[in-house]
């Protein structure tokens, strides 16, 4: 540690720190543009100028070590005279049209601008033009004259989203932040350079010319997007959502939010049901007021009890409801008899459930993956599934952590891997049978039976001796391991490595609230069916909300064709179109932004948020339409008045207590019989994970949102005589989709990716379906 004076206060900092992280420790601020404290140090704006007594001139803060005895001032005559000469550079090409300016309000130059800028101008000649960019749908960069050449957003790409994507050009006054040869900023991370940008040069596209700052509203909320639960703030301006930005939570989302985060508002607005609507005999669909919806709901639902049986019913949600939500459906479901309630809409092992010895969950806080040594993620489209745990991964990389993985299909994580194995989905299992065997060997250990035979190849033997190694390891599983066939073997394998090397072993977990659903008891009682096999089999009755099975399940277009031949369907719902080709009740509820509610995040932990804007239209809270569905139906312990007392008495008994991630299946190799048909790589891209995402215009307009080919590895595509670029028929039992092939590397030998989350894929059905490949 080293002792310094700032400001006539003492202060200690470890030894290495710099004069600007001594100062706010105490508190003090000093002026400042191009620092940020997750950033590395540019030094380039010169704004944070300070006295340092002893030295010839004033010091940067940001760039100048705190030594023992160092007395500094920040706010002396000379230091504030370097600071107000800063400023003056600054302005001198700064265009000043604060009044028509997006960061007007909230602008860090314009604040400065009024304690160290002058009130007049000595500089008369020409100021600079720097003509406008095109980043893409989500950055406008349309008023480039206005950027002061901090380089956060070219360090924020470099150093937090793992590609430079903007750089700087040329020097001097001729200086631009500008894209590599007019390419589109595409990170999954982007936004968060409009945050960190100082000035107005970066704004949000979509928010451009929406609302004044000033004008808006802030309330908290929590993302609904994936398992981390990053916090928000939602600024609303008459009662309608303008924008989206990060809450800072250290522990859960630091300072940054994704891009399907930040810009997933703008599907809140489209394709609403604005009222209750019951379906007649002709087909035709009415609006009804709600008391006669509720009444349709509840009767139809009692008939298919009565006229079927409890068991033909149904209950399914999606893993972005809430914990009340989910609760309360699971009660409802109960209280008509039936045990068939789930979520988990893309679990696909019917042996998973049976394996589990309570909710399985991250295994540790966000927060200690940023502190790990070692870690091997099994199963992820990292970048896609978890953005902002993969930017934890990619800082710990950084710092000597080595990160191993073993996944379907070897994208760039931006990030630099240990080791790596590429398989084909059904090849989880026995990939990790391979660093089993390796870890068993430089354990010196025995073998397990089921591994016998099992020849670890370099990369298993690479990832295991990683695993061995360091101090804090983790072994992680991600979303395509909980949608795979037989995820419960595939853990089960996990476990056991993790147990050899005594590493944390845990489940980064498919959906928002997929930890609450275990917890709210909306999974399936024992013997009683999942989602998929409730779609899969074909009920008489099915209650949903939020829902699209097309697009929401494994199983396509065939669950909406087996909710389209149940006796009665009614769906909760947000969408108009969600719902209309197969349900006979459509009640409108709201989004996470016109309710309150509670998500349960990876780690267990519980974050609870209330409405941001009012109900649209008609629509109520989910919450509330099916407590009041449980009084019409007269059922049992329906009469709570808030979600608050819902969400209080799911988490009475502590979550901590219920979270386990103790796999009692058997350890073994993969069970896949040899075909010639070609096996589906089915990655769910960022932003066709939900309805909401699916809904929003500029997000929809970015290349990872467009279904553009089938990507095939050359090998496969030689051994079917075809040529990149072909167009192609792929063919399953249930459908068939034409689309142009193109050669990928990155895809295993014998498998076809193609993207689900598409209109045009779901006619192929489940996408464990096997597939066939011919030329058009």
């Amino acid at each position: 540690m080293v002792e310094l004076t700032i400001d006539g206060k003492i202060v200690e900092v470890p030894e290495g720190s710099m004069v600007m992280h001594a100062a706010h420790k105490l508190g003090v601020y000093v002026p400042h543009f191009c620092y940020h404290k997750k950033l590395s140090i540019a030094a380039n704006c010169r704004m944070c100028l300070v006295e340092v007594e002893k030295a010839p001139k004033a010091l940067p803060a940001c760039a100048t070590p705190a030594t023992n005895g160092m007395v500094v001032h920040t706010c002396s005559e000379r230091a504030v005279a370097a600071q107000k000469s800063v400023m003056e550079f600054l302005l001198i090409n700064h265009p000043l049209d604060c009044p028509i300016c997006d960061q007007g309000g909230e602008c860090q130059l314009q604040d400065l601008a009024v304690g160290y800028g002058g009130s007049t101008s000595r500089y008369n000649e020409e100021k600079r033009v720097v003509f406008h960019k095109s980043f893409g749908p989500l950055i406008s960069a349309e008023e480039m004259t206005r950027c002061i050449h901090c380089t956060r957003c070219v360090r924020f790409g470099q150093e937090i989203a793992g590609v430079m994507e903007l750089g700087m050009l040329n020097r001097g006054e001729h200086s631009e932040i500008t894209t590599f040869v007019g390419r589109s900023v595409e990170s999954e991370l982007s936004g968060n350079m409009i945050d960190i940008c100082p000035v107005g040069a970066l704004t949000s596209k979509p928010f451009r010319y929406q609302a004044r700052t000033w004008e808006l509203a802030r309330r908290r909320s929590v993302s609904p997007h994936d398992s981390l639960g990053a916090n928000i703030v939602v600024q609303v301006k008459l009662d309608e959502v303008m924008r989206v930005v990060p809450f800072e939570n250290e522990e859960v989302n630091e300072c940054w939010i994704s891009d399907r985060d930040r810009f997933s508002y703008e599907g809140l607005r489209i394709d609403r049901l604005e009222s209750p609507m019951i379906k007649g005999d002709d087909g035709v669909w009415r609006e009804a007021n709600w008391a006669d919806a509720l009444q349709a709901a509840v009767q139809g639902l009692m008939a298919v009890r009565d006229q079927d049986g409890a068991d033909k019913l149904g209950a399914i949600a999606t893993e972005m409801a809430t914990l009340e939500e989910m609760n309360l459906l699971a009660r409802l479901a109960r209280g008509l008899g039936s045990e068939n309630v789930d979520v988990r809409t893309r679990l696909a092992d019917p042996e998973f459930d049976a394996s589990l010895n309570g909710a399985p969950w991250l295994g540790m806080s966000i927060g200690d993956v940023s502190s790990l040594d070692r870690a091997l993620i099994v199963g992820s489209f990292m970048r896609a599934d978890h953005p902002l745990i993969t930017q934890r991964l990619r800082q710990i990389v950084k710092h000597g952590a080595q990160v191993s993985s073993i996944d379907v299909a070897a994208d760039d994580p931006l990030l630099l891997l240990h080791g790596r194995m590429t398989v084909r989905p059904s090849q989880l299992a026995d990939a990790l049978a391979e660093v089993a065997v390796a870890v068993a060997a430089l354990k010196s250990i025995a073998v397990p039976d089921e591994f016998a035979g099992v020849q670890a190849g370099e990369q298993a033997q690479k990832i295991a001796q990683s695993l061995v190694s360091g101090e804090k390891r983790a072994v992680l599983l991600g979303n395509v391991v909980s949608h795979a066939t037989d995820a419960s073997r595939i853990a089960a394998n996990a476990q056991w490595i993790a147990q050899q090397v005594d590493a944390n072993f845990g489940f980064l977990t498919a959906g928002a609230n997929t930890v609450g659903a275990y917890l709210a008891n909306a999974v399936p009682g024992r013997g009683a069916k999942t989602a998929q096999a409730m779609l899969e089999d074909g009920q008489q009755g099915y209650i949903t909300l939020n829902l699209e099975p097309a697009l929401d399940t494994n199983l396509g277009q065939r669950a909406v064709e087996t909710l389209q031949n149940a006796r009665f369907v009614v769906a909760l719902t947000t969408y108009k179109s969600s719902a209309q080709d197969w349900a006979r009740v459509m009640l409108p509820v709201g989004p996470f932004t016109e309710t309150s509610g509670t998500y349960v995040n990876a780690a267990g932990q519980a974050q609870s948020f209330k409405g941001t804007v009012a109900g649209f239209a008609q629509s109520r809270p989910a919450w509330k339409v099916l407590r009041v569905m449980g009084n019409l139906l007269n059922l049992k312990d329906f009469e709570e008045e808030s979600s608050e007392s819902v969400r209080d008495t799911v988490l009475a008994a502590g979550a901590g207590s219920r979270l386990s991630n103790t796999i009692s299946a058997g350890i073994g190799r993969s069970l896949v019989s040899k075909t010639d048909a070609l096996e589906r790589v089915a990655d769910l891209p960022i932003y066709r994970s939900d309805a909401i995402v699916r809904r929003s215009e500029p997000l929809q307009e970015m290349s990872v949102s467009k279904l553009t080919a089938a990507r095939v590895h050359p090998e496969t595509l030689q051994a079917h005589s075809l040529s990149d670029g072909d167009m192609v028929r792929i063919k399953t039992e249930a459908g068939e989709v034409s689309i142009p092939v193109k050669a990928d590397q990155t895809v295993p030998v014998a498998a076809i990716r193609l993207s689900a989350g598409f209109n045009e894929t779901a006619q192929l059905g489940s996408v464990h379906s096997q597939l066939h490949m011919e030329r058009v």
